[in-house]
């Protein structure tokens, strides 16, 4: 039987790929525990330095398994435990690449709609085909689309989410990309290059200093000016204090390459 999530490490490069191509990759509430169960796991694995999530098939993800939802309303509460639990499962797998040790690559060949949105707001790059396009179209079917847009609103400015919440317009790679959406748009062919290189810059750096920056990057993002750079200057001294950095400075001013611990 095939795996919903195929995940493959390579130097130190983890692909988790969405696997329900059939299904536009929609996220069931098992894909959801599946992929959640995951990062508990990368969180801990040092192996792992940077995770990209991709997907097979020419839909990225088409957010939440209508199916499996609408099928859940035949249960004798209508289905809100159902609603409840998937809704919070897609929350807690967001909040956690938000908040992974290692820095995530959402890689997009196709259609990113919905959660399938979400799901690359929530990632810390993203990089996509020519041919994709992202969506927020809850409004359609009578469902706006909410939790995507914590993650969206966390990315490009008001107006242009309240643009794709309100209308639930595709918009097109390019578009996705002045907006601040996404990083950098590639044909197809150079997709999975573009992702690849990024990668294999990041895993060269010293993991210790990536897991610190990435987390103060997000406590900061919240916190009004004064407190940020309170908060980043204490970051700052952790920071100098750790041996990768003494030994970076070290290579630098000595015109070395440096010698990572971590």
């Amino acid at each position: 039987m095939n795996e919903i999530i195929n995940a493959q490490l390579e130097n130190h490069i983890l692909k988790l790929t969405l696997n329900r191509p059939k299904a536009g990759n929609a996220l069931s509430l098992d894909m959801l525990t599946q992929l959640s169960d995951k990062f508990e796991k990368i969180a801990m694995d040092s192996a792992c330095k940077v995770v990209q999530i991709c997907a097979n098939g020419h839909i990225f993800c088409a957010g939440h398994d209508l199916k499996e939802m609408t099928a859940a309303r035949g249960k004798e509460d209508g289905g809100k435990a159902f609603f409840s639990e998937t809704m919070m499962a897609c929350a807690k797998l967001m909040q956690q690449i938000v908040h992974c040790p290692k820095p995530v690559i959402a890689v997009v060949q196709g259609t990113a709609t919905a959660a399938g949105c979400q799901l690359v707001a929530s990632s810390d790059l993203a990089v996509a085909s020519q041919e994709a396009t992202f969506a927020t179209p809850g409004v359609h079917i009578g469902l706006f689309c909410s939790t995507p847009m914590v993650a969206l609103s966390r990315n490009i400015s008001r107006k242009q989410a309240m643009q794709m919440l309100l209308t639930g317009e595709a918009i097109p790679a390019e578009t996705a990309e002045k907006w601040g959406l996404i990083n950098a748009v590639t044909t197809a062919e150079n997709l999975y290059q573009t992702a690849d290189e990024w990668s294999e810059i990041i895993a060269q750096k010293p993991a210790s200093t990536v897991r610190m920056g990435k987390s103060a990057f997000y406590h900061q993002a919240e916190m009004e000016l004064a407190q940020a750079y309170a908060y980043t200057a204490q970051i700052m001294v952790e920071n100098m204090m750790e041996r990768d950095a003494a030994e970076g400075i070290s290579a630098f001013m000595q015109k070395r390459p440096a010698q990572w611990q971590s």
